[in-house]
């Protein structure tokens, strides 16, 4: 398992496709979260939704501790450091969120956990950066502005990593959009994860769909 900032922050950005995903049984969330891994997307955020998800995260983080070492679970939705803490200590990896928290950005830093709060202005994503955000999330990406916010962000700021969730789609011309506009990733939820497959508890179907997400993201990368 890569446990290293440095490692981690690498993973995130050479998988491109971040899934986003909770379910409060623990089983469905172990097959989603093993379904992606064999398909190549190690890094998965958890997000910290519902009744009980902080427990849930525990009990699969320890199973993959376990049954599957490479797996990369990082905590989502989280915006408020004792919160942070909860799901560091659970064995998170990697904490994002849909708003900036100073408080959360020292707790990550103090244990060297990457952190990419949710920034929608160059203002947010500056702060962010001097609080040591590697990888900031741009949320909700669409409304935002999309990729031509991107274009414009990475202008007057080049070295600025941008990681949209919202406003993504898994189709060439969005995915092109997005990486051609400079994003390190892209986060991902029900459109990596159809209802239909998951109401089907289809794994196998699972990892056959982010598998060709992870491919097109790849070609369209130029990394094919």
């Amino acid at each position: 398992m890569a446990k290293d900032r440095m490692a981690v922050l690498a993973a995130l950005m050479d998988q491109g496709v971040i899934p986003v995903f909770q379910h409060p049984d623990l089983e469905v969330c172990i097959g989603v979260i093993q379904a992606c891994a064999d398909a190549g997307a190690k890094c998965f955020e958890f997000t910290n939704r519902g009744e009980g998800a902080a427990q849930v995260f525990a009990e699969a983080a320890r199973h993959f501790a376990r049954a599957d070492p490479s797996v990369i679970l990082g905590a989502g939705s989280i915006v408020d450091a004792p919160t942070a803490g909860l799901y560091i200590a659970n064995g998170a990896k990697f904490v994002v969120g849909p708003l900036l928290n100073p408080d959360v950005a020292k707790v990550c830093n103090r244990q060297k956990i990457p952190y990419s709060p949710g920034c929608a202005t160059p203002t947010e994503i500056g702060m962010a950066e001097e609080l040591g955000c590697e990888i900031v999330k741009l949320f909700p990406g669409g409304s935002a502005g999309g990729p031509e916010f991107v274009k414009a962000v990475l202008g007057p700021m080049p070295w600025t990593r941008l990681m949209p969730t919202g406003g993504v789609e898994l189709s060439e011309a969005s995915l092109r959009a997005w990486f051609d506009a400079g994003v390190v990733a892209v986060g991902a939820g029900g459109a990596l994860i159809p209802k239909g497959l998951l109401d089907a508890r289809d794994f196998k179907g699972l990892e056959g769909h982010v598998r060709q997400a992870l491919e097109l993201a790849r070609r369209v990368r130029g990394r094919a």
